[in-house]
């Protein structure tokens, strides 16, 4: 989720997963896969910008754990009993 802005400077948080397109026609559009449209301040640059922000963030979780299991320690996400399976 990524955190832009509306016209009106009201806060909006959108999924990123459900953008379909940016456009700039001169404000910034986002055509999400539904068909709803929504105009933001923000540049489609920043828009961008935001999205890769959040997908790197996301990924980055994703690398910690996965090396964490390959050399057989916890996550952080992941309690030590989790793991083991002790109760």
């Amino acid at each position: 989720m990524i955190q832009l802005t509306r016209l009106n400077s009201q806060p909006l948080i959108v999924n990123s997963d459900l953008i379909k397109f940016i456009e700039k026609a001169p404000d910034t559009v986002l055509t999400l896969v539904t068909g709803e449209k929504l105009v933001v301040r923000e540049s489609p640059e920043e828009v961008l910008d935001k999205i890769i922000a959040f997908r790197r963030s996301i990924l980055s979780g994703l690398a910690v754990e996965t090396v964490s299991a390959a050399i057989g320690k916890p996550s952080p996400a992941q309690p030590p009993a989790a793991q083991s399976g002790a109760e």
